[in-house]
């Protein structure tokens, strides 16, 4: 028995790591992790051998440790173990004082990283402004590479000019502490809710390119009534007084769970925390406030090392209705399913069951997913019922962005507006052949329909706003859209 025993272990670990094309010297290795795998010795030498296509093999990152100076995405491979643990090693005064301390150089480093990519200027137009009223960031923010006096001629490269000139605008944004992670509120937020403000670090993007806040709440089950929110944030404290007589008992269960903080990974009671005082957690809309998002950033959980994890900027859950997909890289095929796994732990069950504090049945997650299933988009006047525009109410640019979006941007490819903009499917867009570096692989397709009121933009949040959001896609897809064009794409963008 014992020996299954060690036979399943060293099995598992073998599945954990990638494994490179088998080459003549491998055969003894393979043949040692075979039943007749020796000891950990072997596996360790072994794990040596893991083919990284000329990434560097990822540093150590113990808890606190700042991000290493070259940015994350030149990193690959495993890591020496997919566990962590609940000790920090210190005691908490010592860890509390040591983060503090290097909090200012942490946030500084993370704003220097933002502003040598993009110009941070908040503008804005009166008249451009998301559903709630908040004004829309305006773009590009990202700095145009020297030596080009516009973007369509930085376009006009080939991947394998900018490849090799390695003056890609929009690489991957590495969480500013990736070694801690976790959630990171944005500071409008926090001047509502000051217990989830950080001592080890704080959010790098400018309020005025995340979403409004908060934000409003629109029902499948009551378009009549519009904003059900009336500019309110829903909380634990008062759910219930909003909705009693909205909603379905089934349905107001839902919102109650989706409102009742938790315990996670460090928001709460025990030491290994990063706010001063212990925390009773977070809520699901702490992230999706008013089942959309406030811009908050994590990890997501589906990869080890800490490291490998891709920063996630949060997104709305407007129009899970018409989703089939729940997870970024991940098939997860239904809310009541994303109810049951969501990463308040960062996908380790031993943190779980170290800090202990979310353990839901099926009923509770049920009711979690019948809540959500009715959260809606914002209404878009401009669009008739199958998500073309009323050409009557639409504007000549945006008539001409519509054109462009369903064809020669190739936009409608992944972005369907029948089925709300989205075919509900996960594509590898191949970023690394722009830079140097981790390939990223296939990234969910999000629905555009109400997408305005979403920015930042992109899994990680680096395409600041709807015009970056274009012209990245220009370069990535090699469509050669003129400036004028892209203007046209953009208003036709903000009438979804």
């Amino acid at each position: 028995m014992q020996n299954r025993i060690l036979l399943f272990i060293a099995a598992a670990a073998l599945c954990a790591v990638p494994v490179r094309p088998a080459q003549a010297d491998d055969t003894d290795l393979f043949l040692k992790q075979s039943p007749g795998a020796k000891n950990q010795k072997d596996l360790d030498e072994w794990r040596k051998h893991e083919d990284r296509h000329g990434l560097k093999p990822y540093p150590a990152c113990p808890p606190g440790r700042a991000n290493p100076a070259d940015p994350l995405y030149r990193y690959g491979g495993s890591g020496p173990t997919s566990f962590a643990g609940p000790d920090l090693g210190m005691p908490f005064s010592v860890w509390m004082a040591k983060m503090r301390a290097q909090r200012p150089a942490v946030d500084r480093a993370a704003r220097a990283l933002l502003e040598s990519r993009y110009d941070l200027t908040c503008r804005n137009e009166s008249h451009v402004t998301m559903s709630g009223g908040k004004p829309q960031p305006i773009g590009p923010a990202a700095r145009l590479p020297k030596g080009f006096s516009n973007w369509e001629k930085y376009a006009a490269q080939s991947p394998d000019e900018i490849l090799k000139k390695d003056n890609f605008p929009w690489k991957p944004l590495d969480h500013p502490l990736h070694s801690t992670a976790h959630i990171v509120f944005p500071h409008e937020y926090l001047k509502v809710h000051p217990e989830h403000e950080r001592f080890d670090v704080g959010m790098d993007i400018p309020d005025c390119f995340l979403p409004e806040f908060p934000p409003p709440l629109y029902l499948t089950t009551h378009p009549e009534l519009g904003d059900v929110s009336r500019g309110v944030e829903i909380t634990y404290g008062n759910y219930f007084n909003m909705f009693n007589g909205l909603l379905t008992p089934e349905q107001l269960d839902g919102l109650r769970l989706l409102v009742t903080p938790f315990q996670t990974t460090w928001f709460n009671t025990t030491e290994h925390r990063t706010t001063p005082q212990p925390s009773e957690g977070v809520s699901c809309f702490a992230c999706h406030t008013n089942g959309h998002t406030n811009g908050a950033i994590e990890l997501e959980p589906a990869s080890r090392p800490n490291y490998a994890r891709l920063r996630v900027d949060t997104p709305t859950m407007r129009g899970n209705y018409a989703e089939l997909i729940f997870s970024s890289r991940r098939s997860i095929r239904s809310m009541d399913h994303f109810g049951e796994v969501e990463e308040y732990f960062d996908g380790d069950t031993t943190m779980l069951a170290a800090i202990g504090g979310r353990n839901l049945d099926k009923a509770n997650t049920n009711h979690m997913g019948d809540f959500n299933a009715i959260i809606d988009f914002p209404p878009a006047p401009k669009l008739d019922i199958l998500n073309r525009l009323i050409p009557s109410k639409a504007s000549a640019a945006e008539l001409r962005g519509e054109k462009l979006f369903n064809g020669k941007a190739l936009c409608a490819s992944c972005h369907p507006p029948v089925t709300q903009f989205t075919d509900n499917s996960m594509h590898d867009l191949h970023v690394e052949r722009f830079y140097p570096g981790r390939p990223e692989g296939p990234i969910k397709t999000w629905p555009l329909r109400g997408i305005k009121d979403s920015p930042p933009y992109f899994h990680d949040g680096r395409l600041l706003t709807l015009e970056d959001s274009v012209e990245f896609f220009d370069v990535i897809l090699q469509t050669h859209l003129s400036a004028p064009e892209k203007k046209d794409l953009v208003a036709y963008l903000r009438a979804l």
